[in-house]
């Protein structure tokens, strides 16, 4: 027995010296505990993936999902919900008289103090679709998908500041550093699509959310899970295209050498990240074809972009829509659409709930309303889920600011607001929950952000409790220790 073995190359010899018996074990391959978690839930085809290379390699759900992809448009900044879709007569009734103190106690709110009024809504209200949905006449196009929403009336967060409560949302906690929601899908799912990200964002009305890139990052789990931010107008993806000088075959010599040069490092090291720089290399080399043409909206028959509102060329949310139902179809799995501009204040005409609301929906209900008959029309609602609204709700009174004025608008609100939800498994036509007279509590099966999650993860699939990735000792998931799946609102 030879009792001299050759030395190790002195990488790797550094590298196993540098390792502790914890990082050995988090990453070595098949015995990497993020590998074992995600072994658990997809009955073996996480180590299909590994094998073929690629981290976005489709694999199967824990159990048969309702929904296979989701569109999530973001109304950033917290849609007035008593003005679009709470109809409180009572609050009508009362406008304009201080509000109760029993119903101020133990409340925090973002700009407003001592005893305002309370402010019934100057919108008309009316029954829509065979459920009898309440819709104001702010949001025409809405009354005609009524039919094919599943209202929740009884939404409710912790947060009462945007940022906070935008990272809630969509991390499930309220401070930066955790996986977005669009990336627990893909990690736990990865994607239909070989040309494609997982994960697609787009952003509208020229401003990014307040929480930020976090709402889309993928904190401590692999960043080829992250959303990859497209633009409707210019190059689709920021550095995709090649620099002066750089041509597609040079490109590929270029990325040729990269890729041995980081296979050497992943045999080494075996480090996710170095898997991921490889994916990630590759996918943009054939997204610099494919995303060009799915970003091209010309190519829609004229009756198309006219339904939509959407105009070739142009950056909008109706543009965004558009091409979120283009990118479902090539088999995108998470397509989330931020639009800003929905803090109703009333500090100035724009922020009203009067003039500057009829003016918001005007450019985001038709391409909204647009996508769902197209969806529908394509035979996709049934298994893609759309979901539409915002971080919290608005106050029953007027702010505290703008008490003077002959602009309306209302504060920040926690406790109370409505979204809602479409395709994938939710009831049609169908409203859940209720705040009392009002609409200062919750009054009928309250949900909270968690709850939503949880209910989001069940639609595609998986446990919340179980889709989970272990860093530095902890097992994390989007839910946190919280959320449970609203089954009434399921079909």
């Amino acid at each position: 027995m030879d009792k001299h073995p050759s030395p190790l190359h002195p990488k790797r010899e550094a590298a196993l010296r540098a390792s502790t018996r914890r990082q050995f074990l988090s990453t070595t391959g098949q015995l990497s505990l993020g590998a074992i978690a995600l072994e658990a839930l997809t009955s073996g085809s996480a180590l299909g993936a590994a094998a073929s290379g690629d981290p976005l390699a489709p694999r199967r759900s824990q159990y048969r999902a309702k929904a296979k992809r989701v569109i999530y448009l973001h109304m950033s900044g917290a849609p007035p919900h008593l003005d679009l879709f709470d109809y409180k007569p009572a609050l009508v009734k009362h406008s304009g008289e201080e509000c109760p103190p029993s119903v101020l106690a133990g409340r925090t709110f973002a700009f407003t103090t001592g005893v305002p009024k309370l402010m019934g809504t100057p919108r008309s209200f009316a029954q829509y679709g065979k459920g009898g949905l309440w819709m104001s006449d702010a949001a025409p196009n809405f009354h005609t998908i009524a039919d094919d929403i599943c209202l929740i009336r009884s939404m409710n967060t912790s947060q009462f500041n945007h940022a906070p409560a935008e990272l809630l949302l969509f991390t499930g906690f309220e401070r930066q550093g955790r996986p977005s929601m669009g990336s627990w899908a893909t990690y736990g799912l990865g994607s239909e699509s070989e040309n494609l990200p997982g994960f697609v964002v787009m952003i509208s009305s020229g401003t990014q959310p307040s929480g930020g890139q976090s709402c889309w990052g993928s904190g401590f789990i692999p960043s080829v899970y992250q959303g990859v931010q497209c633009r409707s107008k210019g190059d689709p993806v920021l550095f995709a295209s090649n620099p002066p000088g750089m041509s597609r075959d040079l490109r590929r010599k270029t990325l040729d050498a990269l890729h041995e040069l980081n296979s050497e490092q992943l045999s080494e090291l075996n480090h996710p990240e170095t898997a991921t720089r490889i994916a990630q290399y590759e996918l943009a080399y054939r997204m610099q074809t494919s995303v060009p043409g799915v970003m091209d909206i010309s190519q829609e028959p004229q009756r198309v972009l006219e339904d939509y509102g959407a105009v070739p060329g142009g950056a909008s949310f109706a543009n965004n829509c558009l091409l979120a139902r283009r990118l479902v179809e090539q088999g995108v799995r998470f397509v989330q659409l931020f639009d800003w501009g929905w803090d109703f204040h009333g500090t100035s005409p724009g922020s009203g709930i009067t003039d500057g609301l009829t003016a918001k929906m005007a450019a985001t209900d038709k391409p909204v309303a647009a996508l769902i008959r197209d969806l529908k029309q394509r035979g996709l609602l049934d298994d893609t889920l759309v979901v539409w609204g915002g971080e919290f709700g608005r106050t029953p009174f007027r702010e505290g600011r703008t008490a003077g004025s002959q602009v309306l608008g209302r504060d920040h609100y926690p406790d109370c607001f409505s979204l809602w939800m479409a395709g994938g498994g939710v009831k049609a036509g169908f409203s859940y929950g209720a705040t009392d007279e009002l609409g200062f509590s919750i009054s009928e099966n309250p949900v909270d952000v968690h709850d939503l999650q949880a209910t989001i993860l069940h639609l595609l699939g998986f446990d919340h409790e179980k889709l989970i990735y272990r860093f530095q000792g902890r097992d994390y998931r989007l839910t946190d220790i919280h959320g449970r799946v609203i089954h009434d609102v399921l079909i």
